[in-house]
């Protein structure tokens, strides 16, 4: 990955404990990530490793306990949080994508991708094209008034991803997206996602247990007991993709 990209995630010693005393549970220790525009990356490792702390970290969604962080070149986390309106930040800067796609199952596809943009106060004509737009990059645009019921697995995700890039992040947090998915859809998603990465310069997160997309990843980033861990390709962990060392 070029050291020209700019980068959309920065972290330097984030950790996040919960609990204190004998109950105390070190959830993420000294966690140093970068992660640039065009880059997706895999997070790894076994359950309680602190994938999913980690995600909800950079999503603004859980608070750190220590450290610093830096989204899309703003500073947003510093022993505290620098913004007070994080569900603000959280709709301009992030996007996110789910195991189940969430969507509202009482809005066709359109309105799904819609409502995304009018919590952030797009007016409602802008909001209907963008989303027309989205349906349309992403091969579903002839699902546009089917309701999420109505539609595939495979669809259904795509309908999702158009809701994550509603607002136009610059970073996509996806947990475990091709989890529900058989091979042929979840290699579909992840060309998706690749795109989505490249056209939009976006940084992609992706929490994932699922060994058929390893090779998907532009680096994949192990977690055991809330550190980055770096195993050898093809040691005990029995990874066969890239890792890369973290800075």
């Amino acid at each position: 990955m070029p050291a020209e990209l700019p980068l959309r995630v920065e972290m330097r010693g984030v950790s996040k404990r919960f609990g204190n005393g004998p109950t105390r549970v070190d959830a993420l220790v000294d966690i140093d990530l970068d992660v640039r525009a065009g880059e997706i990356v895999g997070l790894l490792g076994p359950s309680g490793s602190g994938k999913s702390t980690l995600l909800n970290v950079v999503g603004c969604i859980t608070e750190p306990s220590a450290g610093w962080m830096q989204l899309d070149g703003e500073p947003v986390y510093d022993n505290g949080w620098l913004r007070h309106d994080l569900r603000r930040l959280r709709l301009e800067k992030i996007g996110f994508i789910f195991q189940s796609h969430n969507l509202l199952p009482f809005l066709d596809s359109m309105e799904n991708v819609v409502e995304a943009m009018e919590l952030l106060g797009t007016p409602p004509r802008i909001a209907r094209q963008r989303s027309a737009a989205l349906l349309d990059y992403l091969d579903v645009g002839h699902r546009r008034h089917a309701m999420p019921g109505q539609l595939s697995g495979g669809e259904a995700q795509r309908v999702a991803i158009a809701r994550a890039l509603a607002n136009s992040p610059r970073i996509i947090l996806a947990d475990e997206p091709t989890a529900a998915l058989d091979s042929e859809r979840a290699a579909v998603v992840m060309d998706l996602l690749r795109r989505v990465a490249v056209d939009h310069a976006a940084a992609v997160l992706v929490v994932t247990h699922d060994e058929k997309i390893f090779g998907d990843f532009n680096r994949l980033v192990s977690l055991r007991d809330g550190r980055i861990v770096v195993p050898v390709p093809g040691g005990s962990e029995g990874y066969n993709a890239p890792f890369a060392i973290m800075r």
